[in-house]
Order: structure tokens, then C-alpha cells, then sequence
């Protein structure tokens, strides 16, 4: 590279473009400072400069939402911004304030560090933040790498249990091996579309917007379809999609309730946020529609059907809600495969997204305060006469159980509504139907939960040995009560009107 071009490609570098990221980088240093500096008996506090941050950060975000770079790129097109963007932000924002709030309630019951898990979650949410913004594959893959790393961390952090190391290392084997399927995906795409003639910042073929062409200019290109294929797998993993879905029970069940919701809502959506850059109408992958339609169609309807039906014989909540969120991928496939067709279906992505976080939050806040010590151990028999104990917290599980099963009229419902009006419009009707059949069998066992918390008191074991004591629920603090209240309100107020909720997630 030449000194001029060297210069043209640092003017492009508007550090300005990624303030967000930047205060979270500086912020994580800031928590590995204090523990340093305060005395031990201060270190409450960094769970409060951790939450302080998170929010301040969310709040600049806000106040500078109609940012100049709208539509534009920057750092040599590695990044581009746009309004789906700036929503994904604000969306792992969000997810990482309540994983701090239930990292309060379950944390101290443990004998493990707590400043680092601040720290990680901060470095993580801001590789998130700029994976959904990503529009070249390096940056994809550095980012999702940042992430998943980080995960493996925060997988395994009940170090002194086995069921949470045995999830870390599951999820690394398994994270290990879809990294490799996308890495060797990638490097396909660059081999095949890498030209040294065009321009620096797209001279690797490795631009989504210039590998798009590349595609366009050659549509059977046998090199560029197993390419696509094997980074759609590596993907697949990250959503937990079928056949790559193996993981999700086994590592929801181990990790820390904190982890598993960041699991099931953050990682998730940062998965589909790069499916819809790449696969979505105008994508990188979009002139392949021939192949990344069908492919997706089937991992989509196999995704329904598994996660629905495997979750019908769970006691376990923990893989309950695991497999549920496996069949929830599916829904969301659908919704990705309409975005192929449809513009509007990426906003219902988006809606259904933010739905999702409303509904899971609730249920995992529930679940924290249910869950004693060893939090891998959470039966359905432990919410047994829970609306007698503690209404607020029933109905707060009421409301999030009803919304992830798409009952009307709270948020999921019309989440799950708008992805099948996409779907209808887009032609894509076997798989529908398929969809259709999913929420009525997860119907079941979600009421089977609500069940158990209304109608059903808990029977202690006349002996020891026929199985554990429940373990004592702790109480709901202001804090938590605020937030779990505000979690249902909002699902509920956004299923009787997501008007301009749902207009404002349809922009582009």
C-alpha cells in the first residue's frame, strides 16, 4: 500500500462512528482498575459502576440515535451504519443491563470472582454491538470470535460445579468446530472472488457489498455455493438452528441463569442480525437465493419441529427453555427466509427480536429468584404453589411463558404475527404451516410451567433419598420487582398497540 493510500484509508477511520464500543472497552479497563485501587469491602460497588456505564452508554446512543454516518460506511468498509444498526445496539445494551441485574441475585451464592464476569460481559456486549454493524468478513469474523471466546468464559464461570465446566467445554468443542466451518467458508469466498485489481478495502472479495457482485456476475459458481453453505453452518451454530442445535440443552442447563439468558436473547440476536446483512433482500448472499433459500427453508422447519418436540418431556426448566429457544430460532429463520422477498420481514425480525427479549428476561428474572445455589437444578415441581408464595412473580412468569408461546395479546404474539404475515407474502406457505403446528405443540409445555406455579403445591419428600428439597426462593427487591413489572407491562402494552414500536423496528 502506498503512502497516499495509506493516508486516504486512515482519513476513513472515523473513531467518532464507534464511541459506544469504545466507552464499554474503557469501561471494562475501569472495573479491572477498581478492583485494584478499592479496598475489598468496596467492591460492591463495581457491579454498580458496571450497570452505570452500561446505561450511560445506552443513553448517549439514544440522544445521538440520527447519527450523520447513517448509510454510510467507515474504517475502509468495514463498517456500515444504518437504523437496524443502531436498534441492534440499543438491543445488547439493554440485554447486558439485565444480565448485570441478574448477576446481583445469583452471583453471591457462589464462591467466584465477580469483577471479571462485569468485565467480560462489557467486552462482549461491545463485540456484539459492532458484529451487527459489520459489512466485511473480517470484521465478522474477529468480532464473533471476541464474543464466543468470551462465552466460553462466562459458560464455565461456576467453576466449583461440574455441570457448568462440563457446559464450558462442550460449548467450546462445539464452538471450536462451527468456527472452523465459517473460517474455512470464508477463505472459500476470498479465494473465489478475491481480485488484487480492485480497490484496497475490496480487493479480498471479502466487502459484502462487492462479494455480492462477484456472485451476481457468477451464479453457479461451485466454489462460492460451498462457501456459502459451510458460513451458513457456522452461523447455524451460533442460533442454535437445526442440525447444529446439539449444544443448547446440555450448555443452558450448566451455565450460570445470568449466562443462559445472555445466551438465549443476545447471542442469538447477534446471529440473526449477521443473517439478515448476509442473506436478507440486497444481501451479500442474496443472488444465491437458489441456494440459501432452500437451505434455510429446511433448517428452518427442522428447527420448528425439534425444538417443540424435544421440549414436550423436559422437567429440567433450564433445557426447557433451551429447546424452546431452538424452536424460536426456527420462527426466526422463517422470518429470515421472508426477508429474501419481503423488506418488511426484516423489521418483523427485529420486532420479534425485541419481543423475545421482553418475554425471556421476564421468565429468567423469575427464574433467578426460584433457583437456589446450584442453578443447573431447577425442576418444574420448584415452582409448584408459587402464585400462593409469591403472586407478582407468577404473573411476571405468566406473561413472559404467554408471550414466548405467542398468546395474544402480549408482545410475542404479534411478534410471531408479523413473521407469518411475511412469510404468507413471500410464498413461502408449506413452511407456515409447519411454523403454525410449532406454536400450538409449544403451547403445551409452556402452560405445563404456568400450571405447575397456579394450580399445583409443592409436596416436600417424605424421605431424603427420594430426591432434593426445594430450595428457598429469595425475595424480590425493588430493583427487581421494578424491573420484572416493567419486563410484563411492557410486553403487554406493546401486544395491545405496537404501532409505532413496530413502524420504528421497519425502518431501514
Amino acid at each position: 500500500m502506498t503512502l497516499e493510500a495509506a493516508k486516504l484509508a486512515a482519513a476513513d477511520n472515523l473513531w467518532g462512528a464507534i464511541i459506544p464500543e469504545l466507552m464499554l472497552g474503557c469501561i471494562a479497563l475501569l472495573l479491572l482498575g477498581l478492583e485494584i485501587i478499592l479496598p475489598r469491602k468496596h467492591h460492591g460497588l463495581i457491579p454498580d459502576v458496571a450497570s452505570a456505564g452500561l446505561l450511560g452508554t445506552l443513553l448517549g446512543l439514544f440522544l445521538n440515535w440520527k447519527s450523520v454516518m447513517l448509510g454510510s460506511e467507515t474504517f475502509s468498509g468495514l463498517l456500515y451504519h444504518s437504523t437496524a444498526g443502531q436498534m441492534m445496539r440499543a438491543f445488547f445494551l439493554v440485554a447486558a443491563l439485565l444480565v448485570c441485574l441478574l448477576a446481583r441475585l445469583t452471583l453471591p451464592r457462589q464462591p467466584v470472582p465477580r469483577v471479571e464476569f462485569y468485565h467480560i460481559l462489557l467486552v462482549v456486549t461491545a463485540a456484539m454491538m459492532l458484529l451487527a454493524q459489520s459489512n466485511h468478513f473480517v470484521l465478522l469474523f474477529v468480532t464473533l470470535e471476541t464474543l464466543t471466546i468470551g462465552l466460553y468464559v462466562l459458560v464455565a464461570y461456576h467453576r466449583t460445579q461440574p455441570t457448568s465446566l462440563e457446559a464450558g467445554l462442550k460449548y467450546l468443542l462445539m464452538g471450536a468446530l462451527s468456527s472452523g466451518l465459517l473460517l474455512f467458508g470464508i477463505v472459500l469466498l476470498y479465494g473465489v472472488a478475491g481480485n488484487p485489481a480492485l480497490p484496497a478495502h475490496t480487493s479480498q472479495g471479502l466487502n459484502y457489498a462487492e462479494l455480492a457482485r462477484f456472485l451476481a456476475a457468477n451464479p453457479n459458481n461451485f466454489v462460492a455455493a460451498l462457501g456459502i453453505a459451510l458460513v451458513l453452518a457456522g452461523l447455524a451454530f451460533k442460533v442454535g438452528a437445526f442440525p447444529f442445535q446439539i449444544w443448547v440443552p446440555d450448555v443452558y442447563q450448566g451455565a450460570p441463569t445470568p449466562v443462559t439468558a445472555f445466551l438465549a436473547v443476545a447471542s442469538k440476536a447477534a446471529g440473526f442480525a449477521v443473517l439478515l446483512a448476509l442473506c436478507g433482500n440486497g444481501g451479500a448472499f442474496s443472488p444465491y437465493g437458489w441456494l440459501v433459500t432452500p437451505v434455510l427453508t429446511a433448517m428452518a422447519a427442522a428447527t420448528i419441529l425439534f425444538g417443540n418436540l424435544a421440549a414436550l418431556t423436559q422437567h429440567n426448566v433450564k433445557r426447557l427453555i433451551g429447546l424452546s429457544g431452538v424452536s424460536h430460532a426456527g420462527f426466526l429463520l422463517l422470518g429470515v427466509v421472508a426477508a429474501h422477498h419481503i423488506p418488511m420481514a426484516v423489521g418483523a425480525v427485529y420486532f420479534y427480536l425485541f419481543a423475545y427479549l421482553l418475554g425471556s428476561f421476564a421468565v429468567f428474572g423469575v427464574m433467578a429468584h426460584v433457583s437456589g445455589p446450584d442453578d443447573a437444578e431447577q425442576e418444574l415441581d420448584h415452582y409448584a404453589g408459587l402464585a400462593k408464595e409469591s403472586p407478582f412473580l407468577a404473573t411476571v412468569l405468566a406473561v413472559g411463558l404467554g408471550s414466548l408461546a405467542g398468546i395474544p395479546p402480549l408482545a410475542g404474539f404479534m411478534g410471531k404475527l408479523f413473521i407469518f404475515i411475511a412469510a404468507f407474502q413471500s410464498g413461502a406457505r408449506v413452511l407456515l404451516a409447519i411454523a403454525a403446528i410449532g406454536v400450538v405443540i409449544s403451547i403445551y409445555y409452556y402452560f405445563g410451567w404456568i400450571k405447575a406455579a397456579f394450580f399445583e403445591s409443592w409436596q416436600p419428600p417424605a424421605d431424603a433419598t427420594e430426591g432434593p428439597a426445594r430450595p428457598a426462593r429469595s425475595p424480590v427487591g425493588l430493583l427487581t420487582g421494578v424491573t420484572l413489572g416493567a419486563l410484563a407491562l411492557a410486553s403487554v402494552v406493546i401486544g395491545f398497540y405496537p404501532g409505532p414500536f413496530g413502524q420504528w423496528l421497519t425502518m431501514r
